[in-house]
């Protein structure tokens, strides 16, 4: 039977429908073909390989990206597994996002994921490998197009192995920052990689110059080198990438350049240098860069003035120029950058007026001008600023008022505006439900009493308004303050906070700063605080008696407590400790406190109570303070020995502070053998006896040593010239002796720039060798506004943030300018030698020389002879030098006139001769600094050169005092009796001598019998 005709004529139409459906069937995405079996098992076998932790990653919106993986049910093509891409015509796995997925574990060169040999993109960023090398197995996959580890915590050497992969067009190995790129240089890295778009090894130790090959990556787009520890000069050419967009290099310090003038139109967006060396002036041509939208080149060393060309970056959402040496005028070109959210300029050294044009800015939400020199009043422009949630103005020279408009601006959260010259009359009228949390207006001319008007504070949580010339009371009118927990009102004028019930009723502070103002009792509201960690109010009128009520005022949660500087007699019946439980700082000096020493709790760091009328001994309690750091007990009237038990106070003790009391007895040798820590003792105007401890010598970071005024009676300590920190070491007025030459040379004081041995019995040469380590160049660095002492850091664990310092200041007594002088502060700077009143020989050495940078030399009333050596004159910075009372002569050098800051110059009593040198210095110096040196002439002498009387010269009346002390000096009486007995014992036992005790008297003076000649 045969086909009909009609099919014949139909069948080359079927033929193409047939192909045509079997070519839709192949091209139609939902018959595209199955994963591949080897890349859904290496998967797999990829996912057993780690557990999913949530800490592994920052982010936890795909943590169960990889537990979905599955071959049962409707799931079992690997290529529909979230993170899975795969090829639509082969089927194979090319692409692996499992960024932020949570894996925790170790990769390692057997990893199955190197089976997935057909991968273009792989991205493992944002998990937890656990430390794992970047196996070398990485060049397997080879058609790599994108590589993404940042964040992923892999460590080690970057293998040699990834500069293999040509094809890859982003690289991105940020963020893991103990991955190394040292063995394999960063221009071996991507020389094979001329496909490269995005570079980014931000956080990668690099340690190296940044190659000038990466100007030659003309695909770039993307630069991250950010915390790099680069070095040398960043290559300029990078600049002119025709495609480079973003480029960072923050955090390289030592990472040189400038920017170059801009000849050409850019597309970078994002210029970042921030806390490198780049230097220079900002070139007007960087209106070039009209793509910017963030520029921070913080913390550089950039100079000049701001082009007026840079308000042309009108898309700039990001400008931070703090912490460089910016001079001259903000331009008012500024408010063209309308776009700006953040703008700094804080620290460099702007000056006049802020332009009111910054008021255009109206989407800037964070303001920083601090640190400059701005002048003139806050333009009320500011106030259109309606975005803005930070303004920081502080630390320049602002007049005038505060502009109502800004502080009632509806997004600010905090505003500084302290340190400045505002003025006006204090005085808040702010809008209802203003979101402000943070009010710093300290120290500026605000006037007035502090009066609120009606608002709702609620948000405000600091308020300082400290260093004012507020007065009279806080009103009561402040009532929806309930979320205030600081509040600073120190050193202003008021005089009292009688009426801040109302406010405490509903505020729970935390820190309360009252000081230096002139309250005459304990603010009454105290009694309802019961969570301040921080009180101060010191410096007040308060007196009497403390009342008891303090006793529950957050007696588990204070932690700084300062009441110094009051009249305050007492705490009344106070328990053996005082009560609060969590106090570590506790200042109570400069009162009028009687009776015996109160005991701090044990948790107590620092306690001061200096300068009061406390009388009895140091309790045996005291040795539970094991904490302690910081001991003041100066300026009392206690007395006793020192507790053996202190030793209790271990490791935590820096400064031990006892000066003028009544205490006795020698130092114990245990109290300070586990205090290796100790910094600064002061054991001054006592009575201790005895000899020193030799467990001072274990004190390695002592720095102050003062045991002046006391009675100790022994040998000059060298034994403390190995401590390496030593700097001042003060023996005035004590019974030390002996002879100061020793062969001991391993004995160098090596940071000595303040040593008193004056008024003890020390004898021999001047002991200059101890000395011997003294140079200038350690003082030539010292701020000359700082000062001894010992800064503490409280930290608060439950706030996290650190409580005021506190800042134990060493004082001292010393003999300068003809005076006992009291120095309540001593500078670093100050430096000086004290060897007077003891009983040296022999002559000044030319090596005083050495002692350059001294300012104070004094070595009177000694014994020294010889000539004043004419290197003085190179001790330039000297400002007293005391010779008197010596038995120096020759004539004053001519050089001491070079010592042009020379205030005192005593060289009385003693036999100098001619001309006293004239000009400069030496025409200020009155009669009395030459007297009894009769053979001194010229002025201010009275006695003319030309009348020079050559007459044998006569011993003064003060050689004649000294007599009674000098070793080598006798009587005459004495000597004329002593020879007229002598003489006649010698006449009438002499021979019996020499007859009976012949070989004695050989023995003895060492008489050689004659000698025979030989003939």
């Amino acid at each position: 039977m045969g086909l009909p005709l009609s099919l014949f004529i139909f069948m080359p139409f079927l033929i193409v429908l047939s192909h045509l459906h079997l070519v839709f069937t192949l091209s139609s995405p939902f018959m595209q073909p199955l994963c591949h079996h080897d890349d859904s098992s290496a998967l797999l076998q990829f996912k057993k390989s780690f557990i999913i932790n949530e800490s592994a990653s920052y982010y936890l919106s795909n943590c169960h990206k990889v537990a979905s993986w599955t071959l049962e049910g409707d799931k079992s093509d690997c290529c529909s597994w979230d993170g899975v891409e795969c090829d639509e015509h082969t089927g194979h796995v090319i692409g692996l996002n499992l960024s932020s997925s949570c894996l925790f574990g170790s990769i390692n060169s057997n990893s199955s994921l190197f089976h997935l040999v057909h991968l273009q993109s792989l991205n493992l960023s944002n998990n937890d490998f656990y430390g794992s090398h970047i196996p070398s197995q990485v060049r397997d996959l080879s058609r790599l197009i994108d590589l993404d580890l940042h964040s992923s915590n892999f460590s080690g050497q970057i293998p040699l192995e990834i500069s293999q992969l040509s094809h890859l067009s982003s690289l991105d190995l940020s963020w893991n920052p103990c991955l190394e790129l040292e063995k394999l240089s960063l221009r071996s890295l991507v020389g094979n990689m001329t496909r490269l778009q995005k570079l980014d090894l931000s956080l990668v130790n690099i340690s190296s110059t940044v190659p000038n090959i990466l100007a030659n990556l003309s695909s770039l787009m993307h630069l991250g080198l950010e915390v790099c520890g680069l070095h040398g000069e960043f290559p300029k050419d990078i600049f002119k990438l025709s495609k480079l967009r973003y480029l960072n290099v923050r955090f390289n310090p030592v990472l040189t350049s400038y920017l170059p003038v801009f000849t050409w139109s850019s597309p970078l967006e994002t210029l970042l240098f921030g806390e490198t060396s780049f230097s220079g002036e900002l070139p007007a041509s960087i209106e070039n860069l009209g793509k910017l939208i963030e520029l921070d080149i913080s913390r550089c060393n950039f100079s000049g003035s701001i082009p007026s060309s840079l308000g042309n970056l009108t898309k700039l959402t990001l400008l931070d120029f703090s912490y460089n040496a910016f001079v001259g005028n903000l331009p008012p070109s500024l408010g063209n950058l309308t776009k700006l959210t953040f703008l700094d300029f804080s620290f460099n050294a702007f000056v006049g007026n802020l332009p009111p044009s910054l008021g255009n800015i109206t989407k800037l939400t964070s303001l920083y001008l601090d640190y400059n020199a701005f002048v003139g009043n806050i333009p009320p422009s500011l106030g259109n600023l309606v975005q803005l949630s930070y303004l920081d103005i502080s630390h320049n020279k602002l007049t005038g008022p505060i502009p109502f408009e800004l502080v009632n601006l509806p997004q600010l959260t905090r505003v500084d505006l302290s340190y400045n010259l505002l003025s006006g009359e204090m005085h808040f009228g702010l809008k209802n439900n203003t979101p402000l949390t943070s009010i710093v207006l300290s120290n500026n001319r605000l006037t007035g009493p502090v009066t609120f008007g009606p608002m709702n504070l609620t948000q405000l949580f600091n308020l300082d308004l400290s260093a004012n010339k507020l007065h009279g009371q806080i009103s009561n009118s402040v009532f929806n303050l309930k979320n205030l927990g600081f509040l600073d009102l120190s050193k202003n004028y008021l005089d009292g906070i009688v009426e801040f019930d109302e406010f405490v009723r509903v505020a729970v502070l935390y820190s309360l700063d009252i000081s230096g103002n002139q309250l005459s009792e304990f603010p009454n509201f105290l009694r309802n605080q019961h969570e301040l960690e921080y009180l101060n109010l010191s410096n007040n009128k308060i007196h009497g008696q403390v009342p008891e009520w303090m006793w529950n005022t957050s007696s588990t949660s204070l932690q700084i407590l300062d009441l110094s500087k009051n009249f305050l007699t007492g705490f009344g019946h106070y328990p053996i400790f005082l009560p609060w439980t969590c106090l570590r700082f506790l200042s109570l000096k400069s009162n009028l406190f009687q009776g015996s020493l109160p005991i701090p709790p044990v948790s107590t760091f620092i306690f001061s109570i200096s300068s009061n009328s406390l009388t009895g001994n140091i309790p045996e309690l005291f040795c539970n303070l094991s904490s302690l750091q910081v001991l003041d007990l100066a300026n009392n009237n206690l007395s006793g020995s020192l507790p053996r038990c202190l030793d209790n106070f271990g490791a935590s003790l820096s400064v031990l502070d006892l000066r003028k009391n009544k205490f006795q007895g020698s130092i114990p040798y245990t109290w300070i053998r586990r205090s290796q820590y100790l910094s600064i003792i002061n054991l001054s105007q006592n009575e201790f006896q005895g000899h020193l401890s030799r467990s001072l010598a274990k004190c390695m970071m002592l720095k102050v040593l003062d045991l002046s005024d006391n009675q100790f009676n022994d040998k000059f300590p060298f034994w403390l010239g190995h401590l390496p920190n030593l700097e001042v070491l003060i023996l005035r007025s004590n019974k030390f002796n002996g002879s100061m030459e020793t062969r001991q040379t391993y004995f160098k004081f090596p940071s000595m720039r303040i040593l008193d041995i004056s008024n003890n019995d020390l004898m021999g040469k001047l002991p200059l060798r101890l000395l011997e380590n003294w140079k200038a160049k350690k003082f030539e660095n010292v701020d000359s506004s700082t000062y001894i002492q010992e800064e503490s850091y409280l930290y608060s664990a439950r706030w996290e943030y650190y409580l005021p310092q506190s800042t134990y200041t060493y004082s001292m007594m010393m003999t300068n300018k003809g005076n006992i002088m009291f120095y309540e502060k001593v500078q670093e700077l100050f430096t000086a030698i004290d060897f007077s009143n003891n009983r040296f020989v022999g002559e000044i050495p030319k090596s005083i020389e050495n002692l350059k940078g001294a300012q104070l030399l004094n070595l009177s009333n000694n014994y020294l002879t010889g000539h004043i050596p004419s290197s003085l004159g190179n001790l330039t910075e000297l400002e007293t030098l005391d010779l008197s009372q010596n038995k120096l002569s020759g004539e004053i050098p001519q050089q001491l006139t070079q010592l042009i800051f020379l205030e005192v110059f005593n060289v009385s009593h003693n036999s100098l001769t001619g001309p006293i040198p004239q000009g400069k210095q030496f025409d200020t110096f009155e009669n009395n600094s030459f007297e009894d040196n009769p053979g001194l002439c010229g002025k201010p002498l009275t006695k003319k050169c030309g009348n020079f009387d050559k007459a044998p010269f006569k011993h003064s009346i003060f050689e004649a005092s000294q007599a009674s002390r000098s070793p080598f000096e006798f009587g005459w009486k004495i000597v004329v009796i002593g020879y007229g007995f002598g003489f006649v014992v010698g006449v009438i036992i002499g021979p019996i001598v020499i007859a009976r005790k012949h070989d004695w008297l050989m023995k003895t003076f060492r008489i050689r019998p004659p000698s025979r000649r030989r003939r």
